[in-house]
């Protein structure tokens, strides 16, 4: 895990050793261990990089890091995680190494399959390899985006990447908000363009979307970006049961936890009290045969009707772990969402991300530097209440014997009636649910374009002259494969995996998500629909074949939180009203905000109000 950076111009005064410099200066939190810059014989590429070491952590895994006798140079940000298998099977084929990182696995691997290496790696990473015989330089991102690659290009003249926009704004590359995405953000508080995943908030800055490769070529300096792997093609296998799906499931997850506990410095966990993260600390348990008692780390709201203090403490008693809690408040609030919001540099949604940076910050002061971490299952297999719709859909249309009980059932284990809203009988929603999805979004878009034009909240100019339709993803997919499908390679898996991103190596700690890894992940998407969500609960196959492991309080809890700070406490806080209504001064004065916000009172609507106040807050500490 490090953070990455380069300069390819066709201008050699362009490339120096300053401009490298102060690009991985920008970055030094992502790789406090080493700092390390190269600039090819020609002076028009420079690549540099900061180390943080987790495997190999002598001298020979230093970056940028050179192969084949100084053909390939690498800068690699991540962990892959098979790279002991794969340099086994490299080794046969005649190759040799020095090392004991994965970053010179990776080159070979480059050497031996080109491009071709990505169907290979189970890992998180963004790199870059400049390859100096065919004058290329190729660079990749993981098949979810675990970790960032962003970047600035000017056809034939330069292209600047880096692990965070800070980098290429140290190159010099100007600062300027793009006002479109501040506008979805501001109208419809978008984090990012569903449609676009690749458009940043800021002009002339792209991200490299998940499991996409590009290629760049000296002396024309052109561009090209395809994709290299997607969930869309893989069938269902209707003919697996449920004993077999069980034992299949059980294998693929425990080997991803396994080779995620691969490194040569201490591992923990992050445990919030809820499934995923329950099951992660007990499955490490379970392959250490209790034999190595792990550290988790938590954070705690004493007295908070959302503390998840109770569930924690199952886990950790059950497993015997060393447990550290974090207590986040709302003391110094508005100085660490100063802090995080340099570190996040877009928008993000709640204050639950503090608390992720809170749980960070103790795994540093406990010298944990790699932490295992839940995050995907929700999204991977249907976690969320919304999944019901699809579900429930893709039932009706099949068998409308298996409907009936799946929907009976639901309404037994919520107590009485729909406790989500999942299947509603209202004439509105039956009408909705006829009609094709491209006349309901139509219809959306037009109530949309009508309320902007009243929406007190937004400038009118401002509206007029940056205002987009929201995202258009289909409205109720007819199937819950879809919908998961939209999770996983859509915006919310993405702003989730940004934020642990961040606040990770702000405090230059590593997350390794164990539910992401693409072959258990395409095994899961191979199951009917009933091994996910099955007799009203969610996640059902991963229940079932755990829970031998799991407390049987967390197996069968049916309530979800999460870290759920005590924000509207929080944001009470004079300090952090202050800076708000001088935001919403200083809006208006920009003609970004109507005067009429001002007006606004929270016993007016009060969802609408306080998630108004976050916007502004958040929008005063990043533009």
């Amino acid at each position: 895990m490090c953070g990455i950076a380069g300069i390819f111009h066709n201008s050699p005064n362009s490339v120096t050793n300053e401009r490298i410099r102060m690009m991985t200066d920008a970055i030094a939190h992502r790789g406090p261990d080493g700092a390390g810059s190269w600039i090819n014989e020609d002076q028009h590429l420079a690549l540099g990089h900061r180390r943080l070491s987790i495997i190999d952590l002598s001298d020979s895994g230093h970056q940028p890091m050179h192969y084949a006798e100084g053909r390939y140079t690498i800068t690699y940000n991540g962990e892959i995680y098979n790279y002991l298998e794969l340099k086994e099977m490299l080794t046969k084929q005649g190759y040799e190494f020095v090392s004991n990182s994965d970053t010179e696995v990776l080159l070979a691997l480059y050497d031996a399959k080109k491009e071709a290496c990505l169907n290979l790696l189970d890992g998180m990473f963004a790199f870059a390899i400049w390859d100096s015989r065919e004058k290329t330089l190729f660079f990749a991102r993981d098949r979810f985006g675990e970790k960032p690659f962003h970047y600035a290009y000017s056809p034939g003249e330069c292209f600047i990447f880096g692990s965070e926009m800070k980098s290429i704004w140290a190159y010099g590359q100007k600062k300027e908000v793009n006002n479109k995405m501040y506008y979805r953000y501001l109208a419809y508080g978008e984090i990012m363009h569903e449609e676009d995943l690749a458009e940043t908030f800021f002009e002339g800055i792209k991200r490299l979307k998940p499991a996409h490769y590009g290629k760049i070529g000296f002396p024309d300096l052109t561009l090209q970006i395809q994709s290299y792997w997607t969930l869309n093609r893989i069938a269902i296998d209707e003919n697996i049961s449920q004993i077999q799906a069980v034992e299949r499931f059980r294998e693929l997850f425990l080997n991803s936890v396994t080779r995620r506990l691969r490194s040569d410095v201490p591992v923990g966990s992050s445990l919030s009290g809820g499934l995923d993260s329950s099951l992660v600390v007990c499955a490490i348990d379970h392959l250490s045969l209790g034999n190595h008692r792990q550290h988790t780390f938590s954070a705690r709201f004493p007295g908070f009707s959302k503390d998840e203090g109770e569930f924690m403490n199952k886990v950790i008693t059950r497993v015997n772990a060393s447990a550290h809690f974090a207590f986040p408040n709302g003391n110094d609030f508005l100085t660490r969402l100063q802090e995080i919001a340099w570190h996040q540099e877009e928008p993000f949604g709640s204050a639950s991300i503090c608390v992720q940076n809170d749980v960070m910050r103790l795994a540093k002061e406990r010298n944990i530097k790699v932490l295992l971490d839940g995050q995907g299952a929700d999204e991977i297999l249907a976690g969320y209440p919304y999944y019901f719709y699809s579900f429930f859909r893709e039932l009706k249309k099949g068998n409308r014997t298996i409907f009936n009980t799946q929907l009976s059932e639901y309404h037994k284990l919520s107590g009485n009636g729909n406790a989500h809203n999942v299947y509603p009988y209202s004439f509105k929603t039956r009408v909705k649910n006829t009609l094709p999805d491209s006349l309901v979004r139509q219809i959306i878009r037009t109530k949309r374009k009508i309320d902007d034009l009243k929406d007190p909240f937004i400038n009118r100019d401002f509206s007029q002259a940056y205002r987009v339709d929201g995202s258009k993803w289909p409205i109720n997919p007819d199937t819950l494969n879809l919908s998961l499908q939209q999770s996983v390679s859509g915006s919310g898996l993405q702003e989730l995996l940004r934020y642990a991103d961040r606040n990770s190596m702000a405090h230059s700690r590593e997350v390794r998500l164990p539910f992401l890894s693409h072959e258990f992940v395409e095994f899961v998407f191979s199951l009917p629909a009933a091994f996910k969500i099955s007799n009203g609960w969610t996640k059902y196959l991963m229940r079932l074949a755990f829970k031998d492991i799991l407390p049987n309080e967390i197996t069968w809890r049916k309530d979800k939180i999460g870290y759920e700070p005590p924000q509207q406490q929080w944001m009470q806080n004079k300090a952090v009203i202050d800076f708000t209504n001088s935001m919403k001064e200083k809006l208006i004065k920009d003609r970004i905000l109507s005067a009429a916000i001002l007006d606004e009172r929270p016993d007016r609507a009060r969802s609408i109000y306080e998630n108004k106040n976050w916007q502004i807050l958040v929008s005063g500490m990043l533009f």
